[in-house]
């Protein structure tokens, strides 16, 4: 009974188009390769699999490839009825992805392109990202697309830094209502410990490279957040949204399953 569950579990995804039908056929062991749970284009091996196993498809990191190999891996993902994110999407990579998918959303502050698949998340939960400056907007945004793109509500508080504490507390009773808190923040890098001493939520904290000389790039908003006092603060790395957004997400939908 328990392979026949299975089998018709699986039969089902495939029917939904949430995995493809060679990879129902590897987990079935009636495939070939393990290679089957990955596509060779040549300049990568795309992850098919990644869905079933972390809840999620493998995200495109624009950065560093050309605009032929973002849309070739984009296409794949496609292909087997996967939602396609991918992040730091520069001008000319937009522009090969708008020829390639008119239809899929881009947003050019967070440099972020998101394709939804045959079954998308339905959204549960609810993310709050938080900008101590609007200079902090574009590692923000790439948190919210990321955060919604797995399927929670996620939504944007701009410019309540701790230069004026009173904007932050003017927002106190909607932050607590956040499943997960992202604080984005450069400079001194102060905003995630005040957030933290202030709710009950864990803090997702993104240092940002904003800030003048002595901000190296963004290292000293990183130590700072790294040595917060307040014990529900954790940290990612510099310009971080995509990561941010990403924890963040995992924490709201588990927070929802468990209502």
């Amino acid at each position: 009974m328990m392979a026949q569950e299975k089998w018709l579990g699986l039969l089902g995804e495939v029917a939904k188009g949430t995995i493809a039908p060679e990879l129902a056929l590897e987990q079935l062991g009636l495939g070939g390769q393990s290679d089957a749970l990955t596509a060779d284009l040549g300049f990568a091996r795309v992850d098919l699999d990644r869905k079933r196993r972390c809840g999620f498809p493998e995200v495109i990191l624009a950065q560093g490839k050309t605009p032929e190999w973002t849309v070739a891996v984009a296409r794949k993902l496609a292909s087997v009825g996967q939602s396609v994110l991918a992040t730091r999407v520069d001008d000319a990579t937009a522009a090969a992805l708008t020829v390639a998918f008119p239809k899929a959303e881009q947003d050019r502050l967070a440099r972020t392109f998101y394709l939804a698949g045959k079954d998308p998340l339905a959204p549960v939960g609810q993310v709050l990202v938080l900008t101590a400056g609007t200079g902090d907007l574009p590692v923000a945004r790439e948190a919210v697309v990321t955060a919604q793109a797995m399927g929670t509500h996620a939504e944007l508080l701009v410019d309540i830094g701790v230069a004026g504490l009173h904007r932050l507390l003017e927002q106190l009773p909607r932050i607590r209502k956040a499943d997960a808190i992202v604080v984005v923040a450069g400079m001194d890098g102060a905003l995630p410990s005040v957030v933290g001493g202030l709710v009950d939520r864990p803090v997702f904290a993104v240092p940002t490279s904003i800030g003048y000389g002595t901000s190296f790039g963004g290292l000293a908003a990183l130590l700072t957040m790294l040595n917060s006092c307040s014990a529900g603060v954790a940290v990612v790395n510099i310009d971080g949204g995509f990561k941010g957004g990403y924890l963040a997400a995992m924490v709201a939908r588990q927070t929802e399953r468990k209502m």
